[in-house]
């Protein structure tokens, strides 16, 4: 691996790919008790040596393992965490539109961290770089399992380990910082903390419908800035973390919709990560003035491309957007990306992976427009 490589990449992407058919049955099968965990993983191994040689060809400086070895891009790694079982609820998340599956996750003890599968997971994609490419690891953000943990019902399991809030934080921190580190001894170098969090307090009809009276942007914001800067402090000066927020992916549908903007003095002035990757690829989205709260030198990756739809966007209106955002942060700190992922839930997108790759191709070629090869 070049010592030189770190995310995020003039082009980029989030981290989930479409699942190939073979692996979605074999995880079928063996949820039917029809295959063995092993067969399971060599289904899964086999797909991600694919995927990761897919991404090579595609020309991309990063790796990761698609999050084929995951049900949910946030609940399997909670569920991984000491202290916390899987759960089903009798209802999903509501989208627009579309409701989820019904996986949640409940405290059953004291959190913690040690020996995730995860770091296992990691090291699996590792083997792969090379002197063009590194692998990251994406996670859920400890701001995004705090949520979970508070999520309808799973409130009062929560509060009858942990009473005070303050301690769950400290040890929700501790943990998360715990799998860091083992990340960071199997070689990690890049983290990325996936965060529909912000999202949520940004959509108004959320707000009013799950947001207790009483309960304000900035008690609820400095919550989710505490918990994830605990997690963040004293890690390895050459541990890349960066975020992804975003407003929900779930086979295309969306769950939030609102501008950054209430959160920018949080997130982009505050929270203590080396990028924001950043959904901004509709209406939803808002202008990027909010782009003026980052912290100079920050880095910022504009997810102009969308993984919701097959289409593929107009190039030079791609441009035009980057040199926009410019206005608020400099063209040396902007990247390009998609704004989410192609499958943040194995049921994937409504797109094919041959469109899939076909908006990486698009984003690529408007990097090196922009900015040169």
């Amino acid at each position: 691996m070049s010592k030189h490589l770190s995310t995020p990449f003039r082009f980029d992407y989030v981290g989930s790919f479409l699942r190939p058919a073979k692996l979605k049955e074999a995880r079928q099968q063996f949820a039917e008790e029809k295959i063995s965990a092993d067969e399971l993983k060599a289904v899964e191994d086999d797909g991600i040596r694919e995927l990761v040689a897919k991404q090579k060809k595609a020309g991309y400086h990063v790796i990761t393992d698609g999050e084929f070895r995951r049900s949910y891009w946030h609940l399997d790694f909670m569920w991984g965490l000491e202290g916390i079982e899987h759960i089903e609820l009798d209802h999903g998340y509501y989208f627009h539109g579309e409701e989820t599956t019904h996986g949640s996750c409940a405290v059953t003890g004291k959190i913690g961290g040690h020996n995730h599968p995860f770091v296992e997971h990691f090291k699996f994609v590792k083997q792969f770089e090379d002197e063009n490419t590194i692998a990251k690891q994406t996670l859920p953000a400890p701001a995004q399992t705090l949520a979970e943990l508070f999520r309808g019902d799973n409130g009062k399991t929560t509060r009858k380990f942990y009473p005070e809030e303050e301690e769950l934080i400290k040890d929700l921190a501790a943990a998360y910082h715990t799998v860091f580190l083992e990340l960071y001894a199997a070689g990690c170098r890049n983290i990325q903390l996936d965060d529909c969090t912000w999202g949520m307090i940004v959509d108004d009809g959320y707000w009013q419908t799950h947001i207790e009276p009483g309960v304000t942007v900035e008690s609820e914001a400095n919550r989710y800035l505490r918990v994830n800067n605990l997690a963040l402090q004293d890690l390895p000066k050459d541990l890349v973390v960066n975020t992804h927020i975003c407003r929900g992916n779930y086979h295309s549908a969306y769950a939030a919709s609102g501008p950054y903007d209430r959160v920018a003095p949080y997130i982009f002035a505050k929270e203590n990560v080396h990028a924001y990757y950043l959904e901004f690829d509709d209406e939803r989205s808002g202008s990027f003035e909010c782009l003026k709260e980052v912290t100079p030198g920050k880095k910022v990756v504009l997810g102009l491309i969308t993984t919701k739809r097959p289409e593929l966007e107009d190039k030079n209106a791609v441009i035009a957007r980057i040199h926009e955002a410019a206005k608020y942060v400099p063209l040396e700190d902007l990247y390009l990306s998609p704004q989410c992922g192609f499958a943040s839930c194995e049921i994937g997108n409504k797109l094919t992976e041959a469109e899939q790759w076909a908006k990486l191709a698009l984003v690529k070629d408007i990097a090196e427009t922009v900015w040169g090869k």
